[in-house]
């Protein structure tokens, strides 16, 4: 219980203390050293308010890292702000974005910072995405991607960027990074078919995040589009286990487990965002999501169009993620040799240590007949340390190749 409390106050105390020192490093530190005194402290007392706690131990922590670090000058700090009024919470309640992960999102999708830097920034510090798993999700190696982050806040702390909530009229230019990094953040979840890791809880807060974007800004479309995947995906959840508890790929699903709620709220959400008239990769990734669950009413994946919506994606979001489903699609509607053929026409550095590139291989050489090589595969894909259900159902695959 601990642990969901800590998480659930995250981005409100990191935005807080990042916006009291202009510090997005002391932020962090503060708030990690807070969560390992919560851990002990709440077992001996626990606290009527965890993120009132949390932010009076943090605000704390950090007064004291900066007093350790201050070496050669005295500073003289001001004493931790007093209680929160009423009067001052209906404020806070009158945001122009009305959630405080959210607010944190956007504050750090600042424009002074290239859009990977952000999106990176943004997983690590609002999400607590560990740098290793935000480098698998960028195809970076772990020291590269530190060293992004790196530069992302000391180009914060020399621009001193405000860590100010930016207002509606600054939005525009900030929206691209927000989707992205919700989109990679519910990625990070929906490789893992289990929900066993620490990512699991991405799921439910981007579900519910997108919602709140799509009630925010109405008339974008992107933003429609977003929430409408996510629940397209998430209505196949009931469907993404057998009684094993391994995966089950999307194509021999059962229909009939998938929630019908969910795909009429990601229809509708798509409709909408049809009806405004400006297309986006979003909306094309909602729609093959929608296409694959279209099965649930006649029975039949219509993979001819899931192929030619993703060469219209490919067009607008070229990349590897892009081309390994579309080669898998094409295996699919045509023939699993053109489907080999597009796959290994995939270039790009570290691909052998993304699962789902191993996985795909393994599953279009063994759909074309070679044995060996999608034995080899499998074990390829075994090696990185797969989350459990998915060890399952690559395990399975291995064995049945003897």
């Amino acid at each position: 219980m601990e642990g969901r409390l800590i998480e659930a106050a995250r981005a409100k105390v990191v935005a807080a203390l990042a916006a009291r020192f202009r510090d997005l490093d002391l932020a962090e530190e503060a708030f990690a050293e807070a969560a390992a005194s919560a851990v002990t402290a709440w077992r001996r007392d626990f606290p009527d308010s965890p993120p009132g706690w949390l932010w009076r131990t943090a605000y704390r922590k950090a007064l004291d890292i900066r007093r350790r670090a201050a070496t050669r000058t005295q500073a003289v700090f001001d004493e931790p702000p007093p209680q929160e009024t009423p009067e001052e919470a209906m404020i806070a309640a009158d945001q122009p974005i009305p959630d405080e992960r959210l607010r944190l999102i956007f504050v750090c999708c600042h424009p002074a910072l290239d859009g990977a830097s952000r999106i990176a920034l943004t997983l690590k510090v609002v999400l607590g995405l560990a740098t290793d798993r935000l480098a698998r999700a960028f195809l970076v190696t772990e020291s590269a991607m530190l060293q992004r982050l790196t530069r992302a806040k000391k180009k914060i702390a020399a621009a001193g960027v405000p860590f100010e909530i930016p207002g509606p009229a600054a939005w525009p230019e900030r929206l691209d990074a927000v989707l992205t990094a919700l989109e990679i953040a519910y990625a990070q979840a929906y490789e893992d078919a289990a929900l066993a890791n620490d990512t699991a809880g991405f799921a439910a807060e981007v579900l519910r995040l997108s919602g709140l974007l799509a009630e925010l800004l109405p008339e974008e479309p992107e933003v429609l589009a977003l929430a409408a995947l996510v629940r397209f995906a998430e209505a196949r959840r009931p469907a993404r286990l057998d009684a094993a508890g391994a995966m089950v790929p999307i194509s021999l699903q059962e229909p009939h487990l998938w929630r019908g709620d969910r795909i009429a709220e990601g229809a509708h959400l798509l409709d909408r965002a049809a009806d405004l008239a400006r297309p986006g990769p979003r909306q094309i990734l909602a729609a093959i999501h929608g296409a694959h669950l279209s099965r649930q009413e006649t029975g039949v994946t219509p993979w001819g169009d899931i192929v030619r919506l993703y060469d219209a994606l490919l067009m607008v979001r070229p990349g590897a993620v892009t081309a390994v489903n579309r080669a898998v699609a094409i295996a699919e509607a045509y023939d699993p040799e053109e489907g080999l053929r597009a796959f290994n026409a995939i270039t790009g550095e570290r691909l052998a240590s993304w699962l789902p590139w191993q996985a795909a291989r393994a599953w279009l050489l063994d759909q074309t007949g070679q044995r060996l090589a999608a034995a080899s595969a499998y074990d390829a894909a075994l090696a990185l340390n797969p989350p459990p259900a998915e060890r399952l159902y690559l395990e399975c695959q291995r064995r049945r190749l003897g």
